[in-house]
């Protein structure tokens, strides 16, 4: 059975409960690290400064701890390991399966919130029409 490293462990804690337990259930089938959870403010404007975020500090749900609007983060970034940023299609089938994880927790009270999916903003089952992918992103609505 896969195991989150200490690192992502730790990132993993930054986060929701709901989160956790979601990504907690999932790497036991399925191999995966954990990006990022909470971001400070410095970090947030680098991530925003890049590209790699549209919303600069304080209004990602990645933004959490001192100063931030939440004390836990409500966004987390995870890849299906090993890493490959070029595998898209590898990266949209561990979402879906992400995302049919959660659904489940939720019909079984053991998630409160729904999760939405970085490569699916407007959750409506297609990621052609998405101006901006993000693929590695779930976050709690």
């Amino acid at each position: 059975m896969p195991v989150f490293s200490p690192r992502s462990l730790a990132r993993l804690a930054t986060c929701d409960p709901d989160l956790r337990v979601l990504f907690e259930t999932v790497i036991e089938e399925r191999e995966c690290t954990i990006l990022c959870g909470a971001r400070g403010e410095e970090e947030q404007i680098e991530a925003y400064r890049t590209g790699r975020s549209k919303v600069s500090w304080p209004d990602s749900k990645h933004n959490a701890g001192p100063g931030a609007p939440r004390d836990l983060a409500d966004a987390v970034d995870v890849l299906p390991y090993p890493i490959d940023w070029s595998e898209r299609e590898r990266i949209c089938l561990f979402a879906g399966y992400v995302l049919g994880v959660a659904a489940m927790l939720r019909a079984d009270g053991l998630m409160d919130r729904r999760v939405r999916w970085g490569g699916d903003w407007d959750r409506d089952g297609a990621t052609r029409d998405e101006r901006f992918f993000d693929g590695p992103h779930f976050e709690l609505i």
